[in-house]
């Protein structure tokens, strides 16, 4: 007689011995490895948002381009404003990029503020080694 759905009774399957391998047991769980698992990722995670607030998320140090301008084959002047905190110093990276996106002069600019400022306006020529088409402001960090 052969098997059909009105013979097997409901539950689970039944696979003729030797012809699918060993049917294995469902394995035991294992929460404490799971767990340093867990929490190991979650250290990795944590110290990579720290190095990546500490590079590019200070908000007492910021730049806001405001224009470039005098655009020849050897430079771009670019002008642009720096927040610091009262009587800081920041390291901005300036950077010339040619028409078809490559990079072609970089800088770091020191910025000081007087005692009081925050706020500084900032003019700087970048030399390029080929006619830029564009200056910006890449970010700017505290200086030291």
């Amino acid at each position: 007689m052969t098997e059909t759905h009105t013979t097997v009774p409901p539950g689970a399957p039944v696979f003729p011995p030797g012809r699918y391998g060993r049917r294995r047991e469902p394995g035991r769980r294992r929460p404490v490895l799971v767990g340093v698992l867990v929490a190991a990722l979650a250290g990795v995670l944590v110290l990579a948002a720290t190095q990546l607030y500490a590079r590019y998320g200070d908000p007492n140090y910021d730049a806001q381009m405001i224009t470039y301008a005098e655009v020849t084959d050897t430079g771009v002047r670019v002008d642009f404003r720096v927040t610091v905190p009262a009587g800081g110093s920041a390291v901005c990276l300036l950077r010339a990029r040619s028409h078809d996106g490559a990079e072609v002069g970089r800088v770091e600019v020191p910025v000081a503020a007087a005692p009081g400022e925050r706020h500084l306006n900032v003019r700087h020529r970048i030399a390029t080694t080929a006619r830029p088409f564009i200056g910006e402001v890449l970010r700017c960090r505290p200086a030291g």
